[in-house]
């Protein structure tokens, strides 16, 4: 099989000197490509120097996520980054109003910024969504009406981004879809009590579907309580595939394609 991890984090791998030693079992494990995610000044920079030291295994994505509300946002910094040709999409951006439903008005304003970032440079987003279904399908809505007046005058728009480790139900699902995202799935896709987000997997199209680790977090069974890499999206694949009833290595090539389409990469 060759995969592709749409979303991983490297801050700790970094941090502990590990990365070089997870980038080789991530490849050993048929990982071919990684989208190495920023959420801050100090991650945007390190996934910028990751696909700029691995073109032919890494790509970054750059941007501020909800938890950088009340930080310092440096705008020509992350214009510098995004503008490397290495920086494939913005992100990691996006709502969650399960912790601090408070600061949902700050969330939002930044969301829309950075929103507003990726149309004017044509960059897909990588969305994070939790407990905010109803604001995400607002401005996603509005996002994706602007991507394609962006892209008014090409024959196929590309797809304006992915909504990372799906957890969501089947309606909010097809509003995505029906936006034009592609819908990805980590390893929560393995867990015991995650039956109705497999069944909600079937019904995503395969040429919207892509799979992600989201590592150091959320390790697929049957690697629990270990720190979670790229080397284990081979078990999200297995589980993915099972649950749509086909094999693994044609769900591989399918979300692979689809990743590439997405970034804009050749295959």
């Amino acid at each position: 099989m060759k995969l592709f991890d749409t979303h991983a984090h490297f801050d700790s791998f970094a941090a502990e000197g590990t990365v070089a030693t997870v980038l080789q079992r991530a490849v050993a494990a048929g990982v071919a490509r990684i989208c190495a995610v920023g959420s801050s000044e100090a991650s945007n920079e390190l996934a910028a120097e990751l696909a700029s030291a691995h073109p032919d295994l890494i790509v970054a994505a750059v941007g501020y996520d909800r938890d950088q509300i009340d930080k310092p946002h440096d705008a020509d910094k992350l214009a510098a980054l995004a503008s490397d040709p290495s920086v494939a999409a913005v992100g990691e951006i996006g709502l969650d109003y399960y912790y601090s439903a408070e600061t949902a008005p700050a969330q939002r304003a930044l969301f829309g910024r950075m929103l507003q970032f990726a149309a004017e440079r044509k960059l897909p987003v990588l969305v994070h969504s939790r407990d905010a279904d109803d604001d995400t399908i607002d401005m996603l809505g509005e996002f994706s009406t602007v991507w394609k007046k962006v892209f008014h005058s090409v024959e196929k728009t590309p797809p304006p981004g992915i909504l990372h480790c799906f957890t969501g139900d089947a309606p909010f699902a097809e509003k995505l879809l029906a936006q034009g995202f592609l819908i990805s799935f980590s390893g929560i896709v393995s867990f015991n009590n995650a039956g109705p987000l497999r069944e909600v997997a079937k019904l995503v199209p395969e040429d919207r579907l892509l799979v992600e680790t989201d590592c150091p977090y959320l390790t697929p069974k049957p690697f629990r309580g270990k720190v979670n890499e790229p080397a284990y999206l081979t078990r999200v694949a297995e589980v993915l595939a099972e649950a749509r009833g086909g094999e693994p290595a044609a769900l591989a090539a399918a979300t692979f394609a689809n990743a590439c389409r997405l970034f804009q990469l050749e295959g």
